[in-house]
């Protein structure tokens, strides 16, 4: 989703949705857990399955997805496709709790600048939120949203760093306004299948009734089980700002087209 400050107001589920540079060693995990992104979009022909959640306390309300489905595919070189369909709840301290479908996010992530020994990659990655959760049981915003990020990423040895930020468009409806976001990461590759990393992230209001304006942090794991298993973890809160606790926990699966092809020849040979 276009996972920000403001996601966890109750009717938004907004910015959390991911970098092998020519001078790193090892693999660097971006994206997922944190809230920023970064320009590097999945290989040709390589799939990132997720199912996550991410939840957040703001006063007393707890609200978020449990969990999320999340699906990039590497459509052409330096392209890929993504969609998140979420499962969104809401738990007021007072009045009904709420469980059902949230907002359903469309995106294209398109690299265009890769990364050198001086210059860092950099790419776009356009977001539409479709308004498919019910605004009156705070699952949903009620109407289209649209994010227009420009991420960049730089990695030198075990470290990497990415960030940007973006224009988001939430001003269809009345009480909602566009909104600013910007952010960075630093992560290190501690263990050859463990990377930590931190961010900071700050986003202006998108609501004119609610002042969700603010800063925050996230620090975050990730852990590599196998090349196609991986675990995902980030906790934090506003620095400045109405969030009081947030946290990201996924499994991610990883994989290529030869997967479908496997799995046709098991099922050819298997028939009469």
């Amino acid at each position: 989703m276009i996972r920000s400050v403001q996601q966890f107001r109750p009717a938004s589920l907004l910015l959390w949705s991911t970098l092998l540079g020519l001078a790193l060693a090892c693999p660097a995990h971006a994206g997922p857990p944190f809230v920023t992104d970064d320009p590097e979009p999945v290989d040709y022909q390589h799939w990132e399955f997720y199912v996550a959640s991410q939840d957040a306390k703001v006063g007393g309300d707890w609200s978020g997805t449990g969990p999320h489905f999340e699906l990039n595919y590497g459509v052409l070189p330096d392209v890929q496709l993504h969609l998140i369909a979420p499962l969104a709840y809401d738990v007021p301290p007072d009045g009904p709790r709420q469980y059902d479908l949230g907002d359903i996010e469309l995106g294209v992530k398109f690299r265009f600048l890769q990364e050198t020994n001086y210059l860092p990659q950099a790419g776009i990655f356009p977001l539409l939120e479709v308004p498919t959760g019910s605004q009156s049981e705070n699952l949903g915003n009620g109407h289209w949203q649209a994010y227009l990020p420009l991420w960049l990423q730089k990695s030198w040895g075990s470290w990497t760093a990415y960030g940007g930020g973006g224009y988001g468009i939430n001003s269809l409806s009345q009480g909602s306004r566009n909104w600013q976001f910007v952010g960075a990461v630093l992560q290190k590759q501690v263990l050859s299948n463990v990377a930590l990393g931190a961010e900071i992230y700050h986003q202006s209001d998108s609501q004119t009734d609610f002042p969700n304006s603010g800063t925050a942090f996230n620090v975050g794991l990730v852990i590599d089980l196998s090349e196609q298993h991986h675990l995902l973890f980030s906790v934090g809160r506003s620095i400045d700002g109405p969030v009081d606790f947030q946290c990201y926990v996924a499994y991610q699966f990883t994989f290529d087209n030869s997967l479908f092809h496997f799995w046709n020849h098991l099922h050819g040979s298997e028939a009469p």
